[in-house]
């Protein structure tokens, strides 16, 4: 329903009452308590008609003038708007109205209607292209023989006429295709500011002008040379370069909208009495039984009651491998169910699943302008003054110096330096690189978080629920009785343990794979704190538990926490447990110390244990039993030192120095407030992810100085040939298209990322 009316609107142009229902507000707007405790509202909008990164400045002044605005943030890379307003003060419309008046388009981030306005956006940058480029190859085809003809060979009437035909060609290509380049212009200037389509447009301008001039009066102020080649060169690989921007772009827009666009638009709910019923997934409620049939995605987060499949998680956690769920399992929205239809019980919906927290997280994310945006934006305003007044200095020397060349060293001034190579440097590589990481299951809560994390130095992590799951597993196996056989009392002992849902219970049945057939046992009990006893055939009463109780002779020479199984009184066997690790972890460490960081473990837990841990994986610093502030008061104490610091964490105690940290790591699965105050998310379970970040985000800032040191170098050799003379206006339009195609491609290189450490 909500695609069909945003569709309509945005195709009249003029209904915008339809944004302000409450109704249809909920699929691109979420209301939250604000400041005062009054109620705010944050809306998403697709805006269209951007064709650089000044647009979205441009865009931000005219959204916070309007009334009861208090945040707004576009992102240029990704043409989408996050504005946070006040209801009682100002509607949905009237933000759309102020978008449109700046002279934008905007329409509600509702996947149907932002993506047919996409499309329509892409067909009409491609169709300029394709004119610009048409006109191109005909305007070179007439300008060809003057370039190669020798002096006498072409009549002025041919010239004349050749020049006609190349001014006839050019003005599509001024008219339709360089249409973006002025709209731009006039946005900026009618809102006082000075973006980078002014120079731009006043370089395509003066050069038709003075053209234009030359071909109607080849005497006159303007001479008699023509540069339309040169101007219809200049707009085509603009474009071009503009263009490839814009697919990057949608790429990015698709990937976010593939998360919504899984869920279902009907299910069948299961009524009390399993008759089943197709209803809308906007009627199901929390408690709901759904059967979800093989090949279809799960439409809300839950639990599954009845059935066994393998289920897709791809698009929410990055794991490529499907996922085995059983009874008890979670389930999570948009995940697809691959083998048999099963049985889930709703838990959450909407806005509260996981899926719809991740597409949240991403969206704010791009709409974020991380600070070396910021810096590229802030160099090239005064850029742009310096070109201008360049350019005019140009113009007035060569009119002293050669006055017929003084148009054509101006336009070359003004089209070489234009800085869009500049602008497009730091966002291309972080949109690029945000959307690598999203597909491997890592959101960036902060973009800004990688450049701090491609500087850091120091990792620490938390233990339990990090560096290890909450289960254990048998270490070793110690025979206590001479001549006993260690298979075989793992395996009875198993066969007891198999009784109990105790964690090292469990541990010692999935060590010796599985609950063994090693005897009946009756008359079980399980003593809290203690373990279980059982009596066996023959009448004799066995224990698996403490090693005080099992054997009171033995308390002392077995390891702390140990399982001791045997008759009561004359323990047989010792088992050994310790803490799991996650199997990637020994992995990641060593990735994370090849690239020259220094480790460190915090955590709760007992000192001893926390130091076994940090050996077993070769961690040298360590510091057990630390509570939250003792973990706060270690980090900021490293941070005095001059460390940069990475916390990787997941409970509620590391929230306070998740905080702390200069960049912060959360898994989706551990404590909310953790995972609301981390930089990163990792939706998976593959700590590997972590290296993989610092590796991807070294990798992008890499890519940003690249980008920013090729802008620069080629601004300095080509400006000085530009104000001599020795570049003309069509050499220097393909240098600034080249360099900014240049700097895209160059960003989308990023977009390509490694395998996490650990997996195969």
């Amino acid at each position: 329903m909500a695609s069909t009316w945003t569709e309509r609107a945005a195709a009249s142009g003029d209904d915008l009452r339809a944004l302000d229902d409450p109704l249809n507000q909920a699929s691109f707007t979420t209301f939250a308590p604000g400041p005062a405790g009054v109620r705010e509202a944050t809306s998403q909008f697709r805006i269209s008609g951007m064709y650089c990164a000044a647009c979205a400045g441009l865009i931000e002044a005219a959204l916070q003038r309007v009334e009861g605005v208090r945040e707004a943030r576009v992102h240029g890379s990704a043409a989408i708007a996050l504005v946070r307003w006040d209801p009682q003060r100002t509607r949905a419309s009237a933000l759309v109205e102020a978008v449109r008046r700046a002279g934008y388009g905007a329409v509600p981030d509702a996947a149907a209607s932002a993506r047919a306005q996409r499309e329509a956006e892409q067909r009409k940058a491609l169709w300029r292209l394709f004119v610009a480029g048409f006109c191109m190859m005909q305007v070179m085809m007439y300008a060809t023989p003057a370039y190669v003809s020798e002096p006498g060979d072409i009549t002025p009437d041919m010239l004349r006429l050749l020049q006609w035909a190349s001014w006839l060609l050019s003005l599509p290509v001024l008219l339709f295709s360089a249409g973006p380049f002025f709209r731009g212009a006039w946005n900026s200037l009618r809102q006082r500011r000075l973006g980078m389509d002014v120079p731009v447009s006043l370089g395509i301008a003066v050069t038709f002008i003075a053209s234009s001039g030359a071909t109607f009066d080849p005497g006159g102020v303007f001479g008699h040379e023509v540069y339309f080649d040169s101007l219809t060169m200049f707009v085509f690989f603009l474009l071009g370069g503009r263009w490839l921007e814009l697919r990057a772009r949608h790429k990015v827009a698709l990937s976010l909208e593939a998360g919504t666009a899984r869920l279902p638009d009907s299910v069948e709910r299961l009524r009390a009495d399993g008759a089943g019923e197709a209803v809308a997934i906007a009627r199901l409620a929390a408690g709901d039984r759904v059967r979800v049939p093989a090949g279809a995605a799960f439409p809300a987060d839950g639990v599954l009651l009845d059935g066994r499949s393998l289920v897709d998680e791809a698009l929410l956690t990055g794991e490529s491998e499907p996922v085995a769920k059983q009874p008890g399992d979670e389930l999570v929205a948009g995940s697809l169910n691959l083998r048999a239809p099963v049985v889930m019980q709703v838990l959450r919906l909407g806005e509260d699943t996981r899926q719809a927290g991740i597409v949240a997280l991403m969206r704010s994310a791009l709409t974020q302008r991380p600070r070396l945006v910021q810096q590229a934006e802030r160099i090239a305003g005064p850029f742009l003054w310096a070109v201008l007044t360049l350019a005019a200095g140009a113009a007035a020397a060569w009119s002293l110096i050669d006055p017929s060349r003084a148009v054509w060293v101006a336009v070359s001034v003004l089209i070489v330096t234009c800085p869009c190579a500049l602008s497009l440097a730091a966002p291309s590589a972080l949109l690029a690189a945000t959307g690598a990481l999203a597909r491997r299951g890592v959101l960036l809560q902060r973009i800004e978080a990688l450049e701090g994390l491609a500087a850091i130095d120091t990792v620490v992590f938390d233990k339990t629920g990090t560096l290890t799951r909450d289960r254990l597993e048998l270490a070793e196996t110690r025979v206590l009785a001479p001549g006993a056989d260690a298979p075989a009392l793992l395996a009875r002992a198993a066969s007891l343990a198999a009784l109990s849902t105790h964690p090292a219970s469990q541990a010692l049945v999935a060590a010796a794979g599985g609950a063994p057939e090693a005897g009946a046992w009756r008359e079980v009990e399980e003593h809290a704190g203690q373990g279980l006893e059982a009596g066996a055939a023959d009448d004799t009463r066995w224990r698996l538990g403490r090693a005080g109780w099992v054997d009171a002779s033995l308390a002392a020479e077995v390891p702390d926490g140990a399982l001791c199984f045997g008759p009561a009184g004359r323990a047989q066997a010792a088992f050994v447990l310790r803490e799991q690790l996650r199997e990637d972890a020994p992995a990641t460490l060593a990735a994370l110390r090849a690239q020259g960081l220094t480790l460190a473990l915090l955590s709760g837990d007992a000192p001893a244990r926390a130091a076994a841990l940090a050996q077993r994986l070769g961690i040298a610093e360590v510091k057990g039993g630390a509570t939250p502030a003792d973990k706060l008061a270690a980090v900021a104490a490293w941070q005095a030192q001059g460390r940069r610091v990475a916390m990787v964490g997941d409970g509620l105690n590391d929230a306070p120095v998740l905080a702390r940290a200069d960049v912060s790591f959360a898994f989706a699965h551990g404590s909310a407030v953790a995972r609301s105050g981390a930089d990163v998310v990792l939706l998976g379970e593959r700590l590997g992810d972590v290296a993989l970040a610092r590796t991807q985000a070294r990798r992008t800032l890499r890519v940003i100085r690249q980008n920013l040191a090729w802008a620069a170098l080629y601004n300095a050799a080509c400006v000085p040939l530009a104000l001599v003379g020795w570049l003309p206006p069509w050499a220097a339009g393909i240098g600034m298209a080249a360099s900014s195609l240049l700097v895209v491609l160059n960003a989308l290189r990023v977009a390509q990322i490694d395998a996490p450490a650990g997996r195969g």
